[in-house]
């Protein structure tokens, strides 16, 4: 059992307190069993969480929905989950999605993950939709640091030169300064002074 799957388990266990709806989810390898948890209704929200991460994780598209909607919830262990899944899924959707819910303002507390999401996908929608959220975190008294941190830790993971002018406004905030001139150490010369 890999380690997210193993904490996952252990959580929803403690969530879920054990029993035979538990213990069938986490031992079965029916994909329609798993899938079936996911439109069936009256499941407990730890029931869907697990049918959708064990799909996401075995590649199967019918969790995306489900994963989306754990990528933007309140919990941050949820979140977390959902957002591992979600990098291993392979669904082409995924970084739309996670680019619609990193930029959403009225969700912004829940921005974390997604942006996380962003960087380790490297799709072409992560650069612009970290550059937004950070653009939007850089106001005067945005509680919302981590947030930004994560905008700026990122951008300067995908190096790319069109994040420059936002990380040189970063350089301002005194809880961005340190990772911003390590993200913009991280964008080769040349491109720069483009």
């Amino acid at each position: 059992m890999d380690e997210g799957l193993r904490v996952l388990t252990e959580r929803l266990r403690r969530e879920s307190r054990g029993g035979a709806a538990y213990e069938r989810l986490v031992g079965t390898g029916d994909r329609d069993e798993l899938a079936g948890v996911l439109t069936a209704p009256g499941q407990p929200l730890w029931a869907r969480e697990l049918a959708a991460y064990r799909l996401g994780v075995a590649g199967d598209r019918r969790a995306f929905e489900s994963l989306v909607l754990l990528l933007n919830h309140r919990d941050p262990p949820r979140c977390a989950a959902a957002a591992d899944a979600l990098a291993v899924l392979g669904d082409p959707r995924t970084a739309r999605a996670a680019a619609a819910l990193a930029t959403n303002e009225l969700r912004v507390a829940y921005a974390l993950q997604p942006v996380r999401l962003l960087v380790r996908l490297r799709a072409p929608e992560s650069v612009p939709a970290l550059i937004t959220t950070l653009e939007r975190r850089l106001r005067p008294h945005d509680p919302y640091r981590r947030v930004a941190l994560a905008c700026v830790e990122g951008l300067g993971t995908l190096a790319d030169p069109r994040a420059k002018r936002v990380l040189t406004e970063a350089l301002a905030h005194p809880a961005l300064a340190e990772a911003a001139v390590t993200a913009l150490g991280r964008i080769p010369r040349q491109q720069q002074r483009s």
